[in-house]
């Protein structure tokens, strides 16, 4: 089921802020009307500015968590520390605060305060799950206003609501907390967060990096510049360059929205946005970009400058792969990054990304271009080389360079002329690769089922719609939507008139870099 994203409603604030406040006993429970957003609780309440998005629940646990709360059910302790500056970090319990914060403000991403938080630019998946969420609850709960019209017009209300409404006033959650300074605060987060659901290896590194301008680069990107500003401490002029620069990346690897079973080809570059692996996936792209970055430490970045380099590279490699930039190759999805029944494959983005860098490095893009149409022959036939590669490895950090270099073999091959099958075994019998097998013929899939599956769905769509794509009329390579060039077949410079007869589709790059 879709994640409901709530991570607008508890603002985020750095650790390490530094004020002067007033000590006293501390709350050791909260109730109801604690919740309300300006309330002085719930006004002082933050999140680490470190922690991952508050988007990991569906609709289903978000109704079940405030239905447990008002029914009484036992609701674990929110885990708090207070700063010296007075605010109150959520150490453990961002997602039971979140879901009864959106019941309140009746914004389950798509609110007041959700709107206000993503500068009025919310995504129509957001939209549409807050949409589910809201009619869920209030099917099974009834809405905040209708708990509160219950204690002034109960004959206007059913019963059992006015029944809950009662209890609501005598209803608290437990609150314990953390003692000790930022640096015991952090510990406790990170330490308890791991063990309450483990963190991957990538988004560790954000966690523990979040200074980082690999990392601020990546919080940017997958929010296309919007939301909470990890780079708030920079100035002005560059917030305003780094914002900019994210939302053109985003829509560059996320636009259209990919949506499930697959029934169009006009796919997104980087897979599913609101998906949990779409954050790891921007920060390893950023980090596959910026080679030099990755020779040596990367060290915090306190003016921004170094955040704003990664993310002009990152927009240069992005424009290479997609857009409608003169630069581009104009990879169509579908081929490059997709398997046959419709899933995006992380291995092969990376893989292409580096071997587009390599093209570009070693000058050999032209010869990329001259090779194309065979090459996209190859990997619609034998995309099973490229997944026995992956699973050889058994990640998709660890497979991209072979399939990279594997990818780099074929065009040297094809560029000497020849033809698929000789190059694969040619490159089979390589040392590099002599782990690789031939299939004798296409792989069936087994079922028992009369229904066929969302995979089976997209597989059939797109094994009819490869078909009939529109090609470059250059390179023969498929052409993307996002990444189309209005070609002149007899050059302006030789006379050529824009008419019908003499336009054609093309890539961007065959257009104005390739054929010039």
């Amino acid at each position: 089921m879709a994640k409901v994203n709530l991570d607008a409603l508890i603002a985020r604030e750095d650790f390490e802020v530094e004020e002067n406040s007033s000590s006293g006993k501390k709350k050791e429970t909260i109730s109801i009307e604690d919740i309300k957003p300006d309330s002085f609780f719930f006004s002082n309440i933050r999140k680490p500015d470190f922690q991952r998005e508050t988007n990991e629940w569906d609709s289903q646990k978000i109704c079940e968590l405030i239905k447990s709360f008002i029914v009484g059910d036992l609701i674990p302790a929110i885990i708090l520390w207070r700063s010296t500056g007075g605010y109150l970090f959520v150490i453990d319990g961002s997602h039971r605060l979140s879901a009864l914060s959106a019941w309140v403000t009746d914004d389950y991403g798509d609110g007041t305060i959700s709107k206000v938080f993503y500068d009025g630019i919310i995504p129509d998946e957001q939209l549409e799950i807050a949409q589910e969420t809201r009619k869920l609850v209030n099917k099974t709960i009834g809405s905040y206003n209708d708990f509160r019209l219950a204690l002034t017009n109960p004959d206007k209300i059913k019963p059992e609501i006015v029944k809950l409404a009662k209890n609501l006033a005598a209803l608290a959650i437990q609150l314990q907390w953390v003692e000790g300074d930022a640096k015991k605060a952090e510990n406790s987060f990170s330490k308890i967060n791991q063990q309450a659901a483990p963190i991957n290896p990538t988004e560790l590194k954000l966690l523990t990096s979040r200074k980082k301008p690999n990392s601020i680069a990546a919080r940017a990107i997958i929010k296309g510049g919007k939301g909470h500003k990890y780079w708030s401490l920079f100035s002005d002029e560059l917030q305003f360059e780094i914002q900019s620069l994210a939302a053109e990346i985003n829509e560059i690897l996320f636009a259209p929205k990919l949506q499930t079973p697959v029934k169009t080809l006009d796919l997104p570059v980087g897979g599913k946005l609101y998906s949990t692996p779409a954050l790891p996936l921007i920060l390893d792209f950023v980090n596959i970009v910026n080679v030099e970055t990755n020779k040596k430490e990367i060290l915090d970045d306190d003016t921004g400058l170094e955040t704003l380099k990664i993310l002009k590279v990152a927009k240069k490699v992005a424009r290479r792969l997609n857009s409608n930039h003169s630069s581009s190759l104009g990879l169509h999805p579908a081929i490059y990054f997709y398997s046959q029944d419709g899933r995006h494959k992380p291995a092969s983005f990376f893989a292409v990304v580096d071997f587009v860098m390599e093209l570009d490095k070693r000058k050999k893009i032209d010869d990329f271009i001259e090779v194309r149409r065979i090459f996209e022959q190859f990997i619609l036939e034998y995309d099973y080389l490229i997944q026995q590669i992956y699973r050889k490895y058994r990640s998709a950090q660890k497979s991209y360079p072979q399939i990279s270099k594997f990818f780099l073999r074929l065009i040297v091959a094809f560029k000497a002329g020849k033809t698929i099958d000789d190059s694969i075994m040619e490159i089979m019998a390589s040392s590099d690769f002599k782990y690789l097998a031939l299939q004798s013929s296409p792989q069936q899939s087994n079922s028992d089922s009369k229904d066929f599956n969302t995979n089976q769905k997209s597989a059939i769509f797109m094994r009819e719609a490869l078909q009939n794509v529109p090609t470059c009329k250059i390179c023969e390579g498929l052409i993307h939507r996002n990444s189309i060039s209005i070609d002149h077949v007899q050059r302006k410079q030789d006379g050529g008139l824009a008419t019908l007869e003499n336009g054609q589709l093309t890539h961007p790059y065959c257009n104005t870099g390739y054929k010039n």
